[in-house]
């Protein structure tokens, strides 16, 4: 089971630097990758329910120039929110400057208010994400000359990328099941038990996903709480045959201290 660090995006003080500092550290502890929230317009402040401070593709292709080995991910961009075809060419020129280690990963969101903040449509975020990232994977493979889109066969698209940028859904439900076996790479669950986990990867290969890796979120964001019970839940994810584990180690104050407390126990197993 691969490890990786979900980066503190929740405070308007924190500086890039820090950020940085954090990815640069997350690499060196050997975690497999780093991954960024987002939220555009959420109705309260942001912190613990809404991250997204600095916007997380930009500030992904700022942290590939920092690292060399590191998956770079969003967990997870609220894909309705995002005009698809200027999507499609972000995340193809991030998996450019970062060599292929780019990872988008999207769900479909679930603060009404930001909808209506820019005008999308709530009701229909589902339709919408799955029509959208149809469209993504036909810019990456040059196959949109027959699809009936605003566009005809003289649209160049570039950078076109060498693979297609693989693709990670987030969610529970059997919509967002259905998404990740008919268009996703990876599946990430969140919120969930590891028994509970089991019971919705088995859904998502009766659906059809069994090429699709499973993997989960987790956070350690209290010192007040040992890192050995961390450690317990670990083992227990890994037991339930997650291939990732995506931990946000909770406020900027203090989360290198647990990030590092963690390895040090790992190496320590």
């Amino acid at each position: 089971m691969r490890l990786h660090v979900v980066l503190p995006d929740e405070s308007a003080t924190m500086p890039m630097s820090t950020l940085v500092e954090l990815a640069r550290q997350a690499e060196e502890l050997g975690f497999a990758g780093i991954w960024l929230p987002d939220h555009l317009l959420p109705p309260s402040d942001y912190g613990p329910v809404y991250g997204g401070v600095y916007e997380p593709l930009t500030t992904l292709a700022y942290l590939a120039a920092a690292t060399n080995r590191v998956v770079l991910g969003t967990s997870v961009l609220i894909l309705p929110l995002r005009e698809p075809i200027l999507l499609a060419k972000q995340a193809a020129t991030l998996a450019h400057v970062s060599g292929g280690r780019f990872i988008l990963g999207v769900g479909t969101g679930w603060e009404s208010y930001e909808f209506d903040a820019v005008g999308a449509d709530f009701a229909t975020r589902g339709a919408a994400t799955t029509a959208a990232l149809h469209l993504i994977r036909q810019l990456h493979t040059g196959s949109y000359a027959d699809e009936p889109h605003t566009f005809d066969a003289r649209a160049v698209f570039q950078p076109e990328p060498e693979t297609p940028v693989p693709v990670l859904i987030g969610g529970n439900s059997d919509a967002a099941l259905r998404r990740a076996a008919l268009l996703g790479d990876m599946w990430q669950s969140v919120g969930l038990t590891p028994t509970e986990f089991v019971a919705r990867r088995n859904r998502l290969r009766e659906l059809g996903g069994d090429a699709v890796s499973a993997g989960a979120r987790d956070s350690w964001d209290d010192n007040a709480h040992p890192v050995d019970d961390l450690i317990d839940r670990i083992q227990e994810w890994n037991k339930a045959g997650a291939d990732d584990l995506a931990l946000h180690f909770g406020p900027v104050d203090g989360f290198g201290e647990r990030m590092h407390t963690l390895a040090a126990a790992l190496r320590h197993l």
